[in-house]
């Protein structure tokens, strides 16, 4: 019998804390249902204490999903209560709290006086934190995670204390961190041995990892913990996540499957609904997935030299360690065109992942014949970029009314525009080097503001002269990013949608976000 790896889905918490992915919370519940249908074990939906919507999104998840919902929180009482008022209505409720553990984090985080003198004070404080943080957060749910921050740099003797205190608490889940992914494989596999040999109640509880990628280490870190006893991964789509990431769930899934004979490991994922999470993940966070990304990058089963192509018709294994359908990457796609009805174009959604109620069906629709007129095709790529504008549109800050671009090479590109905010109109025109820069200038003209792009790309979705375009725009305000994402046939329209949006989450952010500094750790 093999035993069971759990994976510890983090796309929804570390994975949007990536910068400028924010999503809205239509968006997360779509992701979790992906991502049931993928068959993770736990779905980290969000940090409920952080912000409302956050919490909203963690509330809406629960309702829905059979799978284990966790809500992260720090080790405060006011977290903890707050990851239970979203988390009430789940199934199977978890609570994910946790402190920082290395001396770096305790002399950083908690250098006030009140907190002890000496380090040793200090570190007698943190384990009183997280264990009075465990047995609160019991009196809500049984099920209970611990992590232990920045654990890979943790004194190996303290860390052993620390989780032997926070099992007696009561914690059923104790994750180890690589916050910094600063271990080595082997090194990282040591510590999770150490613990296995050296706390007396190990055992009562499933050893998790959390590994992030700073050195390109996290699969490897993960991977190596397994061999030593842990049991849980946590890991996000795409590897998306804080600075260089997660460990990336796709390739930790795919390393067990395809190298079976090394080990005694299964998960619960459905493999082939790895390409549609991934591309889904992709849309609604604006985050492009890189060409040569494992698993699901573009050129993964793509093969251009000519030996490859040789021994590739000949026989598929020669340069292929697993087929493209066992992860989902189909060979061809459905071709929907202007005379398409909404149940072929709902039937072709569903298989790519995508559940919609019918009135954001008929919204989605009127939007698709409007493609489907100007490009023939629609395929489906252009499909999962509408799906991530249209949940973008409902309600939007900004909406593009009108634009009018005047350019060539013997004239000065001028740009036009109106925009609805509110129920009022603003209208503008500017110029600029180019029919973009003349677009951006217009609608800060328009809306009175200024913003820093720090950003701007435009790519084709699809293959070919009427392939829908995507523009991706990012700013920064006081510290903070903020992803737009427009699709149109039109790039500068695109970009003129991407740019508003970016604007709108920009301003939506500064109304309703408090003030504090809220550390997401792990």
């Amino acid at each position: 019998m093999k035993e069971r790896v759990l994976v510890f889905d983090t796309t929804l918490r570390d994975g949007e804390q990536s910068p400028g992915a924010s999503l809205n919370v239509q968006e997360k519940v779509e992701i979790a249902r992906q991502l049931e249908k993928l068959g993770v074990d736990i779905i980290e939906a969000g940090f409920p204490a952080s912000s409302p919507l956050q919490l909203e999104a963690v509330q809406r998840i629960s309702r829905e999903s059979s799978k284990v919902v966790a809500a992260l929180a720090r080790a405060v009482e006011k977290d903890i209560t707050a990851a239970w008022k979203a988390l009430q209505e789940a199934a199977k409720p978890r609570i994910h709290t946790f402190i920082g553990t290395s001396d770096i984090h305790i002399s950083g985080k908690f250098s006030s006086d009140r907190y002890g003198r000496t380090l040793q004070e200090k570190r007698s404080t943190v384990l009183r934190m997280a264990v009075d943080a465990v047995a609160f957060a019991k009196t809500f749910t049984g099920d209970i995670e611990f992590s232990a921050e920045d654990a890979g740099r943790t004194d190996p003797g303290y860390l052993r204390e620390i989780i032997e205190a926070v099992i007696a608490a009561g914690a059923t889940t104790v994750n180890i961190p690589d916050t910094t992914g600063y271990t080595w494989p082997a090194e990282f596999g040591r510590k999770i041995a150490d613990l296995k040999s050296h706390v007396p109640n190990i055992s009562d509880a499933v050893i998790s990892v959390h590994c992030h990628n700073d050195l390109g280490l996290a699969v490897a870190n993960s991977l190596s913990a397994l061999d030593f006893g842990a049991r849980q991964v946590e890991c996000s789509m795409n590897g998306i996540g804080e600075r260089a990431g997660n460990a990336s769930l796709e390739e930790i899934v795919m390393a067990l499957k395809v190298r079976s004979d090394l080990h005694n490991f299964e998960t619960g994922i459905v493999t082939e609904e790895i390409y549609n999470t991934s591309r889904m993940v992709s849309t609604f966070t604006g985050i492009i997935i890189q060409p040569n990304k494992a698993i699901v990058g573009d050129n993964a089963f793509s093969h251009e030299s000519g030996i490859h192509q040789d021994g590739m018709l000949k026989s598929r294994e020669t340069y292929e360690v697993m087929t493209p359908q066992s992860v989902g990457v189909p060979q061809t796609s459905i071709v929907l065109g202007r005379h398409s009805g909404k149940h072929g174009l709902q039937s072709r959604l569903l298989a790519l992942g995508y559940s919609l109620e019918e009135s954001e069906l008929e919204a989605l629709y009127r939007r698709f014949v409007e493609i489907a007129d100007k490009k023939k095709e629609v395929y489906d790529d252009d499909l999962r970029g509408l799906m991530g504008d249209e949940l973008k549109r409902p309600g939007s800050t900004f909406e593009l009314d009108y634009l009018h671009i005047n350019s060539g090479t013997a004239s000065i590109p001028t740009a036009t525009i109106r925009i609805k905010h509110r129920d009022q109109l603003y209208e503008e025109s500017a110029t600029g080097d180019g029919p973009v820069d003349a677009c951006f200038r217009a609608i800060e003209r328009a809306l009175e503001i200024e913003s820093m792009v720090t950003s701007y790309s435009v790519r084709s979705t699809t293959a070919g002269r009427q392939a829908l375009g995507e523009a991706l725009v990012r700013i920064r305000d006081r510290g903070v990013s903020f992803n737009g994402r427009g699709v149109s046939t039109d790039i500068i329209e695109a970009s003129a949608k991407a740019y508003l949006q970016a604007l709108g989450l920009r301003l939506n952010h500064f109304e309703s976000n408090t003030t504090e500094t809220i550390d997401n750790g792990v």
